[in-house]
C-alpha cells in the first residue's frame, strides 16, 4: 500500500520541514483507522512502523479462552497453540499480524485523508511556531492579492495579511510588488496561522533603524521611544551606551544616507531624531525640534511643562494641526503647553488678570479675548455682545453676562476709589 515508505517519510520530512515522528504517528493512526473500517471498532488493534522492513504493521489481539464466545476478540486454546504460541495458556492475550492489502479501497482512502490532514496540521503548527518567534521583526514578501481592502502577502511558506488599519494612508500597491512590513501579531485560527503585518506600527520604524544602523543592532545605541503619525511625520529618541558615539549622528549617517533609506521605505515620511536626556526639561525641548525654546516651567506633580518660545517659533513648535507638539507629547510622556513670549507677557498684564476675575473666563478664554483686542474690563464692558459672541466658544447669552459683570466690576472699583478719597483727611487753607 505504501511502496518505498521509508524513502517517502524521509523525503516528506525534508521537503515540508515536518518532524519524522509526526509523519510516522500519522501513518500508524491512519492504518489503525483503515483496519477498524474493515474489522470493526470493538477489535483490539495496534499499529507500528517497522523501520527495517519499511512498512506499517498492524496487529490484532485476541484473548485465549477454553470456550470462544466472541470470535472477534477471543481465540480458542487449541487454535492459539497451533498458530500463535505453543505455550499459550487461557487468559493470555496474543497478537497476530494482519495483511494490510486486505483493507479495501474505502479504508485506504480514509487512511490517505488522515495522513494528508495530519501533515497539513503539522505544517500549520510549524509555520505558527516559526512566525510566532519572529514577532516584532521585519518581514519581506510580495503582494499576492487584495481582500476587502486588506493586502494578502506571500511570505514564502506562509501568507501574511496587512489589514486596512495597519496600512499607511495613501500608500498603494500592485499585485506582485515587493512589500516590507512588521510582524505585529500571530494568531492560531481554524484555517491555520494568521500572520498580522503592519506598516503603521511604531515598531516598524524601530526595526527599520535597527537594520540601517549597525550601532543599534550591536547594542551601542538604544532607541528609547518612537512616536508616529504614519505617512506624515515621526520622532524617535535615541541614546548612546558609548560616550564616544553620537547617537543622532549615527542614525542620520554620512550625508543623511541612513535616515534617508528609512524615509524612502516609508515613502517620504518625515523623521526627527531626538537625543534622549535624563534632564526631562532638556528632553522635551529637544522633542519640540526644530523649534527653539527660550524657557521651560516644570510641574513635576502633574508631569506637565509650560514651554515658552519666541513669537516667530510658535507655529513651528506647535506644527501643522498641532502635529509637532502632539508627537513630542507621545515621545516624552509629558503634557506640553507651548506659549509665545508675547502671550506670556500679556498674561502678566494687569488687564489680563482682571479679565480672569470674571466668572467663566479662564486662562484660555482670557487669551482669546486679548487676541481680539479686549485687553481690559473697560474694553470688555464697552464691547458689542454680537461681536463678542463671534469668538469661538462664546455664546450670545454668555457674552451678555460677561459684559454685565465687567460693568459691575468697574463700578465696584470706582466706588472703592470714591470711598478711599472720602476717607483721606482734608487739609484746609490757612
Amino acid at each position: 500500500m505504501f511502496p518505498e515508505l521509508k524513502r517517502l517519510i524521509e523525503q516528506m520530512g525534508k521537503d515540508r520541514g515536518i518532524d519524522r515522528e509526526i509523519i510516522v504517528n500519522a501513518l500508524e493512526d491512519a492504518m489503525l483507522m483503515a483496519a477498524r473500517k474493515k474489522l470493526g471498532v470493538d477489535v483490539e488493534l495496534e499499529a507500528h512502523y517497522n523501520d527495517e522492513a519499511g512498512e506499517i504493521e498492524v496487529f490484532q489481539f485476541k484473548k485465549v479462552m477454553e470456550k470462544v464466545l466472541d470470535p472477534e476478540t477471543q481465540v480458542s486454546l487449541a487454535e492459539a497453540r497451533k498458530t500463535l504460541d505453543e505455550e499459550a495458556e487461557p487468559g493470555d492475550v496474543l497478537g497476530s499480524k494482519i495483511e494490510t492489502s486486505t483493507f479495501g479501497r474505502i479504508a485506504v482512502q480514509t487512511a490517505k485523508q488522515i495522513i494528508i490532514q495530519r501533515v497539513k496540521d503539522a505544517e500549520r503548527d510549524n509555520i505558527y511556531d516559526e512566525y510566532h518567534d519572529k514577532k516584532g521583526e521585519l518581514s519581506n514578501g510580495f503582494v499576492q492579492r487584495f481582500e476587502g481592502g486588506n493586502i494578502i502577502v506571500n511570505l514564502g511558506r506562509a501568507e501574511g495579511i496587512v489589514p486596512v488599519s495597519e496600512q499607511i494612508f495613501k500608500e498603494s500597491y500592485k499585485r506582485g510588488e515587493r512589500i516590507r512590513a512588521f510582524i505585529c501579531e500571530v494568531k492560531k485560527i481554524t484555517k491555520g496561522p494568521q500572520i498580522i503585518l503592519s506598516r503603521t506600527h511604531p515598531g516598524f520604524l524601530k526595526a527599520l533603524f535597527d537594520v540601517e544602523v549597525p550601532e543599534i543592532s550591536e547594542g551601542l545605541i538604544e532607541i528609547v521611544n518612537v512616536s508616529r503619525e504614519p505617512g506624515k511625520r515621526s520622532k524617535i529618541s535615541v541614546r548612546s551606551r558609548d560616550k564616544d558615539i553620537d547617537p543622532v549622528g549615527a542614525c542620520v549617517g554620512m550625508r543623511g544616507t541612513r535616515v534617508q533609506s528609512v524615509v524612502q521605505e516609508l515613502r517620504g515620511e518625515k523623521i526627527d531624531i531626538v537625543p534622549f536626556s535624563e534632564d526631562q526639561a532638556k528632553y522635551v525641548c529637544s522633542a519640540l525640534s526644530p523649534a527653539k525654546v527660550n524657557r521651560v516651567f516644570v510641574d513635576d506633580e502633574n508631569r506637565a511643562m509650560e514651554v515658552i518660545v519666541p513669537d516667530d517659533q510658535l507655529s513651528l513648535a506647535i506644527g501643522k494641526n498641532g502635529q509637532n507638539v502632539r508627537l513630542a507629547v507621545k515621545l516624552t510622556g509629558w503634557k506640553i503647553d507651548v506659549k509665545s513670549e508675547s502671550t506670556v507677557a500679556a498674561k502678566a498684564d494687569e488687564g489680563y488678570q482682571a479679565l480672569m476675575k470674571i466668572p467663566g473666563i479662564g486662562d484660555a478664554t482670557a487669551e482669546r479675548l486679548f487676541k481680539v483686542g479686549l485687553k481690559s474690563l473697560a474694553m470688555l464692558a464697552a464691547a458689542d455682545s454680537e461681536q463678542l459672541a463671534a469668538i469661538p466658544g462664546v455664546g450670545e447669552k454668555t457674552a451678555a453676562i460677561w459684559i454685565q459683570e465687567a460693568g459691575k466690576m468697574i463700578d465696584q472699583e470706582a466706588g472703592k476709589m470714591i470711598d478711599q478719597e472720602a476717607s483721606e483727611p482734608k487739609v484746609l487753607p490757612a
